[in-house]
């Protein structure tokens, strides 16, 4: 049974996952970069030392993508899944902002990296269980713009919150948010999510039955999921330490607005990110994943690059929006294009979970590889190396990697005839 708009209102009138989508933004964006700032300018932890509790939770939560994929396959319960990874979400930052030592923060970032693979896939499996696949690109494209606005409003309350109170305070507005992402993913009504088409079927299998378990040779044979697996490795690696040392530089000058500086990062970049992810759920249904897509990889080795220009505030928050391009585009193609690969498996989610722990381990190696390098080499020698890591990662896309809205590669995927459920 197909949604009906009005059954996804809560009794406030507010689209239900359009709340979720910005309050999940909100109770990530209370943590995310400013930990990194908080540990290094009042803490007094060591690049390195961030740079291992990064990589540790990090690599926890790539080896965690899958299995939580092929979670949110197999269960019907997605919406009680979301509120149990957000109450685990919310210890986890009252313990950072209660004991902010090194192992108390390793183990509780190592947890809140594991349940935080819950979000992305479940939100994604939500949709598909809501909506009808004509309508994903477009509705993709409303989640990102929910979600980017959830972490403009976020990055701004928590540059406040962190300037009046400290940057401690700032680990207090998770659990905040978590209880109030809780409330909202429950107010989905049940009985409107088609689990079938959650999954990844476009047609119902009968008895509840979940699809059987693909060999991963599977995907490992479907040559453009894997295509786009490293190429998204290497645009994470690239891309996920550029705010975090972006956030230092302009702390280190401005230790006073350490916060704000770090906000404003994450404002110019999001205010950026909130019509590209519209853009992105227009267009890729009108051009093709793969054109939109381009840009996004196109712009990361130029924004790695002009960091080095200049050390000025302004110049680095103004080359800060440049990562709203990218991260934009990549956040609604992502899941589109895994659901191009992956039509009527029943795999979705485990596939989007094996894309997203390539994913991460760019980002987890990254973290560690760009604090042993700033320490070593400083950061202008850093912003480059990374900039030669995004461009290797736009060839590869360009000269690689297939259109995947294409009726032929959509029915033609190895992943679609090997996993497909007997």
């Amino acid at each position: 049974m197909m949604l009906n708009r009005q059954q996804l209102k809560n009794p406030n009138g507010l689209d239900a996952l359009d709340a979720l989508n910005f309050l999940l933004a909100d109770v990530r964006g209370a943590l995310g970069p400013f930990l990194n700032v908080f540990l290094v300018t009042q803490q007094g932890w060591s690049q390195s030392a961030v740079g291992v509790v990064t990589m540790v939770g990090g690599l926890l939560g790539l080896l965690a993508q899958g299995p939580a994929g092929a979670l949110i396959d197999a269960v019907r319960a997605k919406r009680e899944l979301v509120a149990a990874a957000l109450a685990i979400l919310a210890v986890g930052s009252l313990i950072i902002f209660a004991v902010p030592t090194f192992w108390p923060v390793m183990v509780a970032n190592a947890a809140l990296a594991v349940v935080g693979d819950v979000f992305g896939p479940a939100v994604a499996a939500l949709t598909l269980g809501l909506y009808a696949r004509a309508q994903l690109a477009g509705r993709m494209g409303r989640n990102g713009a929910f979600d980017h606005a959830g972490n403009v409003f976020i990055a701004v309350l928590a540059g406040v919150v962190g300037h009046l109170f400290g940057q401690r305070a700032v680990f207090l507005l998770g659990p905040v948010f978590a209880l109030l992402a809780i409330a909202a993913v429950l107010s989905i009504p049940a009985g409107a999510i088609n689990h079938h088409q959650a999954r990844g079927h476009d047609q119902a299998r009968g008895h509840d039955q979940p699809p059987a378990t693909p060999r991963l040779s599977a995907f490992i044979r479907c040559r453009p999921l894997m295509i786009f697996a490293g190429c998204g490795l290497l645009f994470h690696f690239a891309n996920a330490p550029l705010l975090p040392l972006v956030g230092q530089k302009l702390a280190n000058a401005n230790p006073e607005w350490a916060t704000a500086m770090t906000s404003s990062c994450i404002v110019a970049a999001q205010l950026v990110m909130l019509p590209m992810a519209l853009f992105a759920g227009h267009y890729a249904q009108k051009w093709g994943r793969k054109p939109v897509l381009l840009i996004a990889f196109a712009i990361l080795p130029v924004r790695a690059c002009l960091y080095i220009v200049s050390d000025n505030p302004a110049w680095l928050i103004g080359v800060q929006l440049l990562d709203g391009v990218g991260a934009g585009l990549i956040g609604v193609l992502t899941p589109l294009i895994v659901a191009d690969l992956t039509r009527a498996t029943g795999h979705y989610n485990l596939a989007l979970g094996l894309i997203m722990s390539a994913q991460g381990i760019g980002g987890a190696v990254s973290g560690l590889a760009a604090g042993a390098s700033v320490d070593w080499l400083g950061y202008s020698a850093t912003f480059l190396g990374l900039g030669v890591a995004a461009g290797v990662g736009l060839l590869a896309f360009l000269l690689l990697f297939p259109e995947t809205s294409l009726p032929g590669v959509e029915e033609g995927s190895p992943v679609r005839r090997e996993a497909q459920p007997s």
